[in-house]
C-alpha cells in the first residue's frame, strides 16, 4: 500500500504535462486560414485532418486518465490510516517546578502612608 500512493503521483504528474503538451501541439480554430497559405498542414503525417482527430482524441483520453488519476489520489490520501490524538499530544512537555514567592516585607519607615489621596 506504501508504493500505491507515489505511483498513483507519478503517473498523474506524467499524464497531466502529456496533457499540457499536446494542448500546445494541437492548433487552433484560426490554423486553417494558415493552411490556406501554404503552411503545409495538408502534408502532415496524418493528413490534412487526421492530426486534429489523432490529436483531440488522445487529449480526451489523457484528460479522462488524469481525471481518475485525481479521484485515485484523493481516495488514497483521505484513507491513510491516522494517528490518535492531536499534534499537540507528541510535544514533549517538561515540568516546571514553581519557585515560592516570599511574602512582601513591612517596615515601619514606609512613604507609602505620607502620600496624599
Amino acid at each position: 500500500m506504501d508504493m500505491v500512493y507515489p505511483l498513483v503521483l507519478t503517473v498523474h504528474i506524467l499524464v497531466g504535462v502529456a496533457v499540457i503538451g499536446l494542448v500546445l501541439i494541437q492548433h487552433g480554430k484560426g490554423a486553417d486560414m494558415g493552411a490556406a497559405f501554404g503552411s503545409g498542414a495538408s502534408g502532415s503525417l496524418f493528413g490534412a485532418t487526421g492530426s486534429a482527430n489523432f490529436l483531440s482524441r488522445t487529449t480526451a483520453i489523457l484528460a479522462a486518465a488524469f481525471f481518475l488519476t485525481s479521484l485515485g489520489l484523493t481516495y488514497l490520501a483521505s484513507t491513510k490510516p491516522r494517528t490518535s490524538g492531536s499534534v499537540m499530544d507528541s510535544v514533549k512537555t517538561e515540568q516546571v517546578v514553581p519557585v515560592p514567592v516570599a511574602p512582601p516585607v513591612e517596615s515601619g519607615d514606609s512613604k507609602a502612608k505620607d502620600v496624599p489621596k
